[in-house]
């Protein structure tokens, strides 16, 4: 009988992977011996792989750049990170050696370009693209950069008020986006997205206050799907109205150029992942194209905003299973040395799944568990995969450690969990590392956070 952890693997999944290997029973995640990892630096341990966020760039930007080509596509495709993904320093530095651009959505994300200026990452060239609710402080904000010369700075109007706001204290002509209010899912709790300006008052809206006003110049439309780029009836719905609000529009705005396509591309979330990206890539370009010929429009240069695309599958957290609690006859809880709602909030917030593979042990039988965090809250738990509605891992032997990873969780978890803040019962938050590779393509590893410390804790709190 094929009973050990390996067998369970090999049998369910197409294993190893581009990303996963085992090599003597433990797990190595591209390339990287995970056990001499946690050797040095011990658990729970959230990690940073840069070069993945380097690839996932390339390979959308050779996604589009193909589906362009083939579809004799006449317009261009810009890549744009959306910061709020993951805010980190290593994280836009990386990003920004592949000659992209960048989306914001709050006052202080302008204060972390200023940063990138300063750092040489930022030019007068890059787009920077502004969406969200633009309170006073990021408006004000938005034109101090676009006075100081950042030209392609683009404030993207979320609601119709916005526009009057930006009159204000501008000494330079503003490049403007618009972003229509997509309509959700039907499965979703209300019809409209909050975000943006409905479809039927685009037109109006632009002849009313931007087409003849000499300080703003209508560039973009922007559109935004909440649940990302997926092979679905209501997405090419939404794209194909959008893409005839497009038409619409550029017949009585010449200036009008770009169309954004916002929500992202997915990210793997389990071994049996499957995602046709080069197929969804030639199908936007191409329905773009044919909408446009239709209406003898011409096509509009392409952005897309990938955040989670970018950062998520560089992000990786480990775990040790300190204890195993057998509750009745059935469930067999394996307690790890943290908490999931504090450095996995999402798979408490959303019910999100990630990957989910033993580190060691590999060669030891598998069972059914259920995993259980270290808060005294019903909801810290984690009890099925995207694949299976079940969890197994290898036995526990006394004596003998085991280590878990959870992987691509490098997307929003650190922000929502409110990094080197006030975790759930006062969990600290784990160490974080970072791993690059040098010249000759040999990894290595830096400390970006020691694990919190109950003094860190205790003077946020006023003590």
């Amino acid at each position: 009988m094929k009973v050990k952890y390996l067998d369970l693997i090999e049998q369910t999944f197409d294993f190893p992977t581009s990303e996963f290997d085992v090599i003597d029973d433990e797990l190595h995640f591209h390339d990287i011996p995970l056990m001499d990892i946690i050797k040095q630096y011990g658990t729970p341990l959230r990690i940073s792989y840069l070069p993945r966020i380097s690839e996932q760039i390339q390979k959308a930007k050779r996604w589009f750049n193909v589906a362009i080509a083939k579809a004799d596509y006449n317009g261009s495709y810009t890549y744009c990170y959306c910061t709020k993904s993951s805010h980190f320093s290593f994280v836009l530095e990386e990003a920004m050696k592949n000659d992209i651009h960048i989306e914001t959505s709050s006052a202080f994300d302008i204060h972390l370009v200023d940063r990138l200026i300063d750092d040489g990452l930022i030019d007068k060239e890059t787009y920077i693209i502004c969406n969200g609710f633009k309170r006073p402080k990021y408006i004000a904000n938005i034109i101090s950069l676009i006075n100081r010369g950042y030209s392609n700075t683009m404030p993207v109007l979320d609601n119709i008020f916005e526009l009057d706001k930006f009159s204000k204290g501008i000494r330079k002509k503003i490049k403007l986006g618009i972003r229509i209010a997509s309509e959700e899912e039907p499965k979703f709790e209300f019809y409209t997205s909050r975000l943006g300006i409905r479809y039927n008052d685009i037109i109006p809206y632009y002849q009313g206050k931007i087409k003849n006003n000499s300080r703003f110049e209508l560039k973009m439309l922007h559109f935004f799907i909440n649940t990302g780029i997926r092979d679905t009836a209501y997405y090419w719905n939404e794209l194909s109205k959008c893409v005839n609000v497009y038409c619409e529009l550029k017949k009585i705005c010449p200036e009008l150029d770009s169309m954004n396509i916002g929500g992202g591309f997915p990210v793997k979330n389990s071994l049996s992942f499957d995602y046709d990206y080069e197929y969804m890539a030639e199908e936007i370009i191409a329905q773009i194209k044919n909408i446009c010929n239709q209406n003898n429009v011409p096509e509009p240069d392409i952005f897309t905003e990938f955040g989670s695309f970018t950062v998520g599958e560089s992000g990786a957290v480990l775990y040790s299973i300190i204890d195993q609690k057998r509750q009745n006859d059935r469930e067999s809880w394996n307690m790890i040395d943290s908490s999931f709602m504090t450095t996995l909030p999402d798979t408490w917030a959303l019910n999100q799944r990630f990957i989910l593979l033993a580190v060691n042990n590999w060669d030891f039988e598998y069972e059914r568990v259920f995993l259980g965090g270290l808060t005294c809250d019903s909801m810290d738990y984690y009890n099925s995969e995207a694949h299976a509605n079940a969890i197994f891992l290898p036995k526990l032997k006394t004596g003998v450690p085991q280590y878990i990873g959870l992987f691509h969780t490098g997307a929003y978890q650190e922000s929502i969990g409110g990094y080197g803040g006030i975790q759930h019962c006062l969990i600290p938050a784990p160490k974080h590392i970072i791993i690059d590779r040098d010249e000759d393509g040999e990894y290595f590893t830096k400390l970006f956070a020691k694990e919190q410390s109950y003094k860190s804790m205790m003077k946020i709190l006023g003590y």
